[in-house]
């Protein structure tokens, strides 16, 4: 026969259990802690996914540029060849003559999307920097304008834009040629007398550097003396890295003092500029993009370390809570006990 403390005992622990309320930490309960374990676990699991897709697209990209690769040295090849035969006769034509400027166009990549660190923020600011830098010396500037972010931005502030194009995830020759045709268009019409490029170098997979160069005029002796370099996306112990590669220079081809074209080599020349421009906007697309997936990459690796350490913080702090909730009921289950002897 069971006496009647023994009974109150029990029925106490049972009524404790069911009044039981959850321990408070933080900003909710604990099994508000346990849904955001999950929700960060989860989100955790997404941004692994797009460093994954983003490395995929690098690769990609990566093939793109060593695809140009052999239209790319042919083209040099030529055009030295047709330069040493000119001499000095080939100064004469319009993309290849310095004129005074009194009016830039900078032309500016950015990417369409965010997600990617600061690699827009930097470029707006080194462009930003460069349309003052050439204000104060009185020289007028505009704007040509690649990817949505630079193209939002500069909008809002009412800079001068003369052209606004989109920047994909993956380049081809069509976009390449729709800007080309704007810069040459607005350089031979005298609508601006220098266009400067500005875009973002792929040094690594941790590192870009904002760049700039001029794009016209022309400079015969740069086209046919520069090398060129390429990036390679390698992966060692699972960890992801690039290597670059300096290219030399393409051999001038060898025209013979007979040989006779059946255009003036002039007119020759003169058709290749356009293509030598296409191209190198094409690579500077290429490399841009790079850029941007390479900073998506990094974003993406330091949010899932960030969502790691944050999921370990919150698993620690919903532990101590439970061990504080099963050490306080046994505290009052042994005091009741206690308090009936």
């Amino acid at each position: 026969v069971s006496s009647p403390s023994v009974n109150n005992v029990f029925g106490q622990e049972g009524n404790a259990h069911r009044n039981r309320r959850a321990t408070i930490v933080m900003d909710g309960k604990a099994n508000a802690i346990r849904d955001r374990i999950t929700s960060v676990n989860n989100t955790k699991k997404i941004t692994s996914a797009m460093k994954l897709v983003a490395a995929a697209k690098v690769r990609r990209a990566q093939d793109s540029v060593l695809a140009t690769r052999p239209f790319s040295e042919t083209l040099q090849s030529v055009f030295g060849g047709l330069i040493n035969r000119l001499g000095g006769e080939a100064a004469d034509l319009p993309l290849l003559t310095q004129r005074e400027v009194n009016k830039v166009t900078i032309t500016v990549i950015t990417g369409d999307r965010g997600l990617c660190g600061g690699y827009n923020s930097f470029m707006i600011k080194k462009a930003e920097a460069r349309y003052k830098e050439l204000t104060a010396q009185g020289i007028e500037c505009d704007f040509i304008l690649i990817g949505k972010k630079g193209a939002s931005y500069f909008a809002r502030r009412e800079y001068p834009i003369r052209k606004v194009f989109d920047c994909g995830q993956n380049p081809n020759s069509k976009e390449a040629l729709a800007i080309s045709e704007e810069i040459i268009n607005s350089f031979l019409s005298g609508e601006t007398d220098a266009v400067e490029l500005l875009y973002t170098k792929f040094v690594s997979l941790i590192a870009s550097s904002p760049s700039v160069r001029t794009l016209v005029p022309f400079s015969a002796s740069e086209i046919s003396q520069k090398g060129d370099e390429v990036f390679q996306l390698t992966s060692q112990d699972g960890d992801f890295g690039v290597e670059r590669k300096e290219l030399e220079v393409a051999e001038p081809q060898d025209f013979p003092n007979d040989m006779i074209f059946e255009q003036d080599p002039l007119q020759i020349v003169n058709s290749i500029l356009p293509l030598y421009l296409n191209g190198q906007i094409l690579r500077t697309l290429q490399e841009s993009v790079a850029s941007e997936l390479a900073a998506r990459m990094q974003s993406m690796q330091s949010a899932s370390d960030n969502a790691k350490a944050l999921a370990k913080r919150l698993s620690q702090e919903y532990n101590r809570a439970r061990q504080a909730a099963v050490t306080q009921e046994i505290l009052e289950i042994v005091s009741g006990a206690t308090a009936l002897e």
